[in-house]
């Protein structure tokens, strides 16, 4: 039950940005440019991201949703995702991705724990400053979103793969701007 009222039976992240429609704005404005803005990291990579410090912080629903996202950006590859979470290092992904990884997971402890050999390692493998820098921005600003969802008690579907797939391919699609929750008008405002 979460901790506030907040509209019943939305899920996750729904749920608290109904109930704030004026901090849900900047939050899917951020979401959209460290996810889907132009970046020579894919969005795909990028969500991948998003899911593995989700993962890490152990917020249900964010490493789900996002999962079915970044599943739908690699093709529908759901073990992928599955791999990623469980276990990065030994992923068929690019060893730069491994490496970004690396870094979003030492974030995700303490943006401290990122070590200046990290970076060299990341650079190494062709990461560039701006993915480097993306990376540790998508891991801090996921750290806020799941300690949202998390903070409030919020509720999400389990053994719902469907719904997070449907939730994942639109959000590939049509991005996190267009789907800024918005409370359902009232029937005076429909009248």
């Amino acid at each position: 039950m979460p901790h506030i009222p907040l509209p019943e039976g939305i899920p996750g992240i729904v749920g608290p940005m109904m109930f704030s429609p004026d901090t849900a704005k900047p939050m899917n404005e951020l979401a959209e440019v460290l996810l889907r803005g132009p970046n020579s990291l894919s969005p795909g990579d990028r969500e991948m991201i998003a899911v593995y410090v989700s993962s890490q912080n152990d917020c249900y629903f964010c490493h789900t949703v996002h999962g079915a996202v970044a599943a739908h950006h690699w093709g529908g590859n759901e073990q992928l995702v599955r791999d990623v979470k469980l276990d990065f290092a030994v992923a068929p992904i690019s060893d730069k991705l491994k490496a970004l990884l690396a870094i979003a997971g030492k974030v995700q402890q303490g943006g401290k724990q990122v070590a200046a050999e990290d970076v060299a390692h990341a650079r190494q493998l062709g990461a560039t400053d701006k993915e480097i820098h993306d990376t540790v921005l998508i891991a801090a600003a996921f750290c806020m979103y799941n300690r949202y969802v998390d903070g409030l008690a919020t509720w999400a579907p389990d053994n719902a793969p469907e719904i997070y797939r449907a939730s994942g391919k639109r959000l590939a699609e049509e991005g996190y701007v267009n789907s800024i929750p918005r409370p359902a008008l009232s029937q005076k405002q429909n009248a």
